[in-house]
């Protein structure tokens, strides 16, 4: 499998070499998770990194010479290799994430090859494209780690009291996905109440619930890699009418874009089917942001749906709807499910209820009504 990747990668970025350097890409093509860098050609096939990684490197890297960076200089083994690969005159590099400094590090080492060095070609976005299509193996992983966010929320809400802070809210929805079998999170678990909801990626605080206010909770994991992202927005005590307008229209924006997926749609078709929903009720300027993103490796990825997102939808790509409407000064709601595209339509793998749960609590006794 991965030898027909590889050549696929060959065949998309018309390079003799690549050299890796994001941890994403790494993962995807040698299946290495720790620091270093990743070196193939038709020939050759080399894990560059050190003594931390080296016998994790053996596990997961089949096929690949390991070998450690010396004092010497970071690319010194890279120099080695390409001087072994006479014909390649062409080496990609991930541009869209090398640093500065590394580049200059790269282009230094190079320059000691004698007339020697290969042309230094940008992937530009070759590579995040060759990763929009999921296998099944990574959609399953996808789908786990998306299993895990449900479970965690299901357990979170029967904590939530008021008097809680935001804080408390993040670090019980944290606990439990680590309990439920999460390797990691996606991002920083956001936690939002009352005002703060009207922040689409508002930091955890110490502010306290208080009845009547929207809490809006967006968190993920990782599970072997892969990244899970959900958000469910709850009102602490009773909801006012106006909190149940707001929540309606979010809801009814995104059911509508999800009963309207199709592959072969643009993503900015996509995003305007949610978009005109949330306008025609009169919110339309308190959504300001995309409608979706891919999730994969990497918690943000392209495609999106949004409304200057020209790339056409294809079956396996996987896929965040998430509309929202934010006001400040009094709140806001975003429901996020995730997707895979399929034939026919769109797979949901969120499962966690969207009805506007109201939760009536004290500390020790959570009362939900739906």
């Amino acid at each position: 499998m991965r030898k027909e990747m590889e050549e696929k990668i060959f065949q998309s970025t018309e390079v003799d070499a690549i050299l890796l350097t994001s941890p994403a890409n790494m993962r995807f093509v040698a299946g290495f998770t720790g620091e270093g860098y990743v070196y193939f050609s038709r020939r050759q096939k080399v894990v560059v990194t050190d003594s931390r990684y080296v016998i994790a490197a053996k596990n997961e890297c089949p096929g690949y010479e390991i070998e450690t960076w010396t004092s010497d200089g970071y690319f010194v083994n890279l120099s080695a290799h390409l001087n072994k690969d006479e014909n390649v005159k062409r080496l990609g590099i991930e541009d869209e994430v090398m640093t500065v400094s590394l580049y200059h590090k790269l282009e230094k080492q190079l320059q000691k090859n004698e007339g020697k060095s290969p042309k230094l070609i940008p992937l530009e976005n070759k590579m995040n494209q060759l990763r929009q299509i999921k296998t099944e193996k990574e959609q399953e992983r996808i789908r786990q780690a998306e299993a895990i966010g449900d479970r965690a929320f299901t357990k979170t809400i029967a904590k939530i009291h008021e008097g809680m802070t935001e804080k408390q809210v993040a670090a019980w929805l944290e606990f439990y996905m680590k309990e439920e079998g999460a390797e990691g999170f996606s991002f920083d678990t956001i936690a939002a109440s009352g005002e703060h909801s009207a922040m689409p990626h508002a930091i955890p605080t110490d502010k306290k619930l208080e009845n009547g206010d929207f809490l809006t909770m967006d968190f993920g994991c990782l599970y072997q890699g892969y990244c899970s992202d959900m958000t469910r927005t709850v009102v602490i005590g009773s909801a006012s009418e106006k909190q149940r307008e707001i929540y309606d229209t979010v809801l009814k924006a995104q059911e509508t874009a999800l009963l309207g997926i199709r592959p072969g749609m643009k993503g900015s078709q996509i995003d305007a089917m949610a978009r005109d929903v949330i306008t025609d009720a009169g919110y339309g300027k308190y959504f300001g942001h995309a409608l979706g993103h891919s999730v994969g490796l990497e918690i943000h990825e392209g495609p999106n749906f949004s409304p200057r997102e020209e790339t056409v939808i294809k079956p396996g790509m996987v896929i965040t709807v998430e509309p929202g409407i934010y006001i400040e000064g009094i709140g806001g709601v975003r429901i996020e499910d995730v997707v895979i595209i399929t034939e026919d339509g769109c797979e949901n793998i969120t499962h966690s209820t969207k009805k506007l749960l109201e939760l009536t609590a004290q500390k020790g006794l959570s009362l939900i009504h739906i």
